[in-house]
């Protein structure tokens, strides 16, 4: 009896991992090309992830995107030429920002 509840237990928090990693939305980092408050969006030149001491934020992809940021948590009021990481969800062809974090001003590498 002992183990089958030990074995439902396990099934359980293993379902529970997949559900969290399936609500999880995608994430772009770059530089900042144009902050644009009145319209709420955001265009964002797309680094890549290949980080080094010459780009300790990975280098430029070439991809430009832009995000609605209408509702969007924002921290440090982004410029440009900042470096931003956005977590973002699609919504047909439009990419809707959830939360902007302002990498340049926010440095957790300094800490």
């Amino acid at each position: 009896m002992k183990r089958n509840v030990t074995l439902c237990a396990l099934c359980l928090a293993v379902g529970m991992m997949f559900a969290a990693n399936s609500i999880a939305g995608e994430v772009a980092q770059g530089k900042c090309l144009e902050f644009n408050a009145e319209a709420k969006t955001v265009k964002l030149e797309e680094y890549d992830t290949n980080f080094s001491k010459d780009a300790p934020y990975g280098k430029t992809t070439g991809i430009i995107s832009e995000f609605n940021c209408s509702k969007a948590k924002i921290g440090a009021h982004p410029e440009v030429g900042d470096i931003l990481r956005i977590s973002y969800e699609v919504d047909g062809s439009t990419k809707k920002a959830l939360k902007i974090m302002d990498v340049t001003k926010q440095d957790l590498r300094k800490k």
